[in-house]
């Protein structure tokens, strides 16, 4: 992949950032939405590929939303697969709250799995416990082999899990393993990369959420160096019959990160409101101040950006 591609990436990215954080606050996450996604469809437009949306978030929606096969690009260049999401955190954004992005993952066709929009069970940690993590053991377990790995004790690390009745089993055994819990009420993208993030204070991700979420944190990890599983939740026959025409026959299997995002994949993102790991976008009179990072697996470069946008020019 271009190497180029990196800053024509990172555009898209502020230009669904920038469109939706004027709703920052204002309790409308349709408004806020679809703000980001216009911006990133007509950002992507004007970039000289041929792209194919293969994660989005629109398989059971209607348009304008960018949805799942939707063509992106001038048409003209390299064929790249994208897994996005104009804006991770709706809620998170129209109430105001810590960690919603704009974030996109772009590799070469066929290497992101085309993942139904369904509910995924995760596992995700940082470079120093790749390998130490198992969604057949209990999080018990986990937890142990984690701190093992990071030649600590279960005490000194933190999980972090959305905030969702679901949980409400998990989160009593994190508890009783003794390791601390830091609730998200959305988000688990950032959250998933928070664990390869120094300094961000997550040991681990677990819990469930959204499948084609799960994708695009593979895919940040990839290029940190984590590590992350994934295993899909089906509620009900129609969405095991999603999944097969999308290629899933088997409906129990633990996708391993490389079977999540293989080969040459990058990763850019824009902070929405101030989070983890990046700051969100600050205005002034006639202009604003964005904070991106883009993320390459081949290199395990990481870089940061941070731009300064004159809307009078």
């Amino acid at each position: 992949m271009n190497r180029n591609f990196a800053l024509e990436f990172v555009r898209v990215t502020e230009a669904a950032a920038l469109s939706c954080s004027r709703y920052m606050g204002r309790g409308d996450e349709k408004v806020a939405d679809q703000a980001a996604v216009d911006a990133m469809r007509d950002a992507l437009n004007s970039v000289e590929f041929d792209g194919t949306v293969v994660i989005g978030e629109g398989e059971r929606d209607e348009a304008p939303m960018l949805y799942i096969g939707e063509k992106v690009g001038t048409g003209h260049g390299p064929k790249l697969d994208l897994a996005l999401d104009p804006l991770e955190g709706t809620t998170i954004c129209a109430k105001g709250l810590n960690n919603s992005i704009a974030v996109i993952a772009i590799a070469e066709g066929g290497n992101f799995l085309h993942a139904p929009d369904v509910y995924m069970e995760k596992i995700a940690v940082g470079p120093d416990a790749k390998g130490a993590i198992d969604l057949n053991r209990t999080p018990t377990e986990n937890l142990k082999e984690i701190a093992r790995a990071k030649k600590c004790s279960v005490s000194d690390l933190t999980a972090i899990v959305l905030d969702r009745p679901r949980h409400e089993e998990l989160v009593k055994e994190i508890r009783m393993a003794g390791a601390r819990i830091w609730m998200i009420g959305d988000g688990d993208v950032s959250a998933a990369i928070a664990t390869a993030q120094s300094g961000s204070g997550v040991d681990v991700l677990f819990g469930t959420g959204g499948a084609p979420e799960g994708v695009i944190a593979a895919a940040a990890l990839r290029c940190r160096g984590g590590d992350f599983l994934g295993r899909l939740i089906f509620r009900n026959d129609d969405e095991k019959g999603r999944a097969k025409r999308m290629g899933i026959t088997d409906y129990s299997k633990i996708y391993q990160i490389n079977e999540l995002a293989k080969g040459n994949v990058l990763f850019c993102a824009t902070g929405v409101t101030q989070g983890t790991f990046l700051n969100g976008i600050r205005l002034f009179p006639g202009g604003a101040h964005s904070h991106s990072v883009v993320m390459r697996s081949e290199t395990g470069t990481v870089r940061y950006i941070q731009t300064e946008h004159n809307f009078r020019r």
